[in-house]
């Protein structure tokens, strides 16, 4: 009896030993993810992004898991089976939703592309499309250029809306339509005639420049976008600063490392919760199979080196921002795989994401755009391989109830 006591003991001693020893190497793990915590001044290099005890491998998440959040869905153009519609932008300005894409002639960005746009009062219900801009000179229809990929015809692409000096502005770029880009590359500016109710050419807004999103202000009170060059798969992308006087007065700074580091692609950005710093998330087309981070300190005139973080991304255009509540949202294909589904994950300090819900998917889908109004998020994507405009209407408190198995 004796010597069964003893080994129960040394058995019990053991068990507590091996549990103790798990613990510490939970406590330890954890305790490296936390030291791995990004922060823009003292540690811009961390890689952590995405955190969550429902995921092992961010490359290996069943998307199909996901919980799904509620939508109310419309389709605001259909251009199948022989055109494309991409690149949409939405806008709350004088009552309305506003919206506005690229529509072009077979595949993207061909001659003859135009920018298109529509209104509705709930987001739901939406006008007959029509033209923002003309036909790029010598690009219509009726050119021998038109639908090809050529150095002969124009195109334009649509960049998004403005609010600026009291006006609502629609930026759209022009260039040559044989790559990406072309020498001629500027971005422009068109001016809402409320009296009229039309579009009226305002001015270049930059040389040799197209942005990924409209302007956003800085605490400082200037104004930042991103910037891509006709050559900026050589030299990497840009950030543009300024607008406090005029739309058309920018100072261009670099990111250095943008086409090193990664093949940055479709930059986007947003201010942190300290109201100072900066964050700027990077598409890689090197077919990394995640998203790249930088941060800046000084009002977007430099950046850190870009980083890959733990952020799935199926090489495709994605967007966000931050909530009236304080809380960040990015909706973007994070299936790296392929461009299914379109996904919506949930951060509280727009560094660091814990929650992830499913929004639609089932086929190719891509090029969200997001907008936060009277306790809704409105997403404007591109469906069915960009041949329509597609919307989704959620309700903020809908995020709410996502919880992660």
């Amino acid at each position: 009896m004796k010597n069964l006591k003893g080994l129960i003991k040394l058995y019990f001693t053991a068990a507590n030993l091996a549990l103790f020893t798990v613990t510490l190497i939970f406590l330890g793990c954890k305790e490296n993810k936390t030291n791995d915590y990004p922060d823009p001044v003292t540690n811009p290099e961390s890689k952590l992004m995405l955190d969550g005890d429902w995921f092992q491998d961010p490359h290996e998440i069943n998307f199909d898991n996901l919980p799904k959040i509620p939508v109310a869905h419309t389709v605001v153009s259909d251009v199948t089976p022989d055109g494309v519609n991409q690149h949409n932008y939405l806008a709350f300005y004088d009552d309305q939703y506003w919206l506005m894409w690229s529509d072009g002639p077979g595949v993207e960005d061909r001659v003859g592309q135009v920018v298109k746009y529509s209104t509705s009062t709930d987001g739901l219900q939406w006008d007959k499309p029509k033209f923002l801009t003309i036909y790029p000179e010598g690009s219509g229809p009726e050119s021998p250029h038109y639908n090809t990929r050529t150095d002969q015809g124009l195109r334009w692409i649509s960049r998004g809306f403005w609010e600026y000096g009291g006006e609502f502005l629609a930026l759209a770029s022009l260039d040559e339509a044989a790559g990406f880009f072309g020498p001629s590359l500027s971005l422009h500016a068109f001016r809402w005639k409320k009296e009229s109710k039309s579009w009226e050419y305002h001015g270049v807004v930059m040389e040799n420049a197209i942005n990924n999103f409209p302007p956003k202000k800085l605490p400082t009170g200037e104004w930042l976008m991103s910037r891509r060059s006709y050559d900026y798969a050589e030299k990497g992308v840009d950030f543009m600063v300024g607008a406090e006087d005029n739309f058309d007065q920018w100072e261009v700074y670099p990111v250095f490392g943008s086409s090193t580091h990664l093949e940055a692609e479709e930059p986007y950005w947003w201010i942190l919760p300290d109201n100072k710093n900066l964050m700027a998330l990077f598409r890689d087309n090197r077919k990394s199979g995640f998203l790249y981070r930088s941060f800046s300190t000084d009002n977007g005139r430099s950046w850190s080196s870009p980083v890959q973080t733990n952020f799935p991304d199926a090489r495709s255009k994605f967007h966000g921002l931050q909530l009236q509540d304080g809380r960040y949202v990015l909706v973007s294909n994070s299936n790296y795989k392929k461009r299914d589904p379109l996904t919506l994950a949930l951060s509280d300090d727009g560094m660091v994401f814990t929650k992830m819900g499913y929004l639609v998917g089932g086929r190719h889908i891509d090029y969200p755009h997001v907008l936060e109004h009277d306790g809704h998020l409105l997403i404007a994507f591109a469906g069915d391989a960009k041949q329509k405009i597609e919307v989704l209407k959620v309700k903020v408190s809908d995020l709410d109830k996502i919880t992660m198995d």
